[in-house]
């Protein structure tokens, strides 16, 4: 079985005017940018009146070496979404309103196709192999995947940020 390290996890906030479709295919395009393969585990939609409910869960992957594996797991929890018409460059739009909350986690998988669990002793080398043998470039992996956590969070806060002032 693959070994998981979780590095971190944040979350980003959001309450006002967005446009969904936008926030996801923003979201999205980093992703796929940065050679991450998304699989979405996860879509919910609940409707109560006006108001939406949506619950999103993806997983993303991305390849480093035949060794290690970047994981991002991305919980979306969006309410109280509505539809509103607002004013954009002039032109009457229709945009949604609500609150939204996306959950990032940050895991490092070492041996993701399990090459070392084939009997106990691999199993013991890997673990020295881990501590012993590759420990800087495990720090500098993780290094990374923290980078590309943050670069996340923080290129969609400057998107909402944006979206907000049109």
């Amino acid at each position: 079985m693959s070994e998981k390290d979780k590095i971190t996890e944040t979350k980003v906030k959001y309450n006002g005017l967005f446009d969904f479709k936008e926030v996801y295919a923003f979201v999205y395009r980093w992703l796929t940018e940065e050679d991450y393969w998304i699989e979405e585990k996860k879509y919910i939609e609940e409707i109560s009146g006006e108001a939406k409910k949506v619950e999103i869960t993806w997983e993303a992957h991305k390849k480093v070496s035949d060794y290690f594996r970047y994981d991002l797991k991305l919980s979306w929890r969006i309410i109280g979404m509505t539809t509103v018409e607002a004013e954009r460059n002039g032109k009457k739009v229709k945009i949604n309103k609500g609150g939204f909350e996306l959950k990032i986690a940050a895991i490092l998988m070492k041996d993701y196709q399990s090459t070392w669990e084939s009997n106990p002793l691999m199993k013991f080398l890997r673990g020295i192999y881990d501590r012993f043998v590759i420990e800087g470039r495990i720090k500098q992996y993780e290094i990374k995947l923290d980078g590309d956590l943050n670069e996340v969070s923080e290129q969609l806060k400057a998107f909402l940020a944006l979206e907000g002032m049109k």
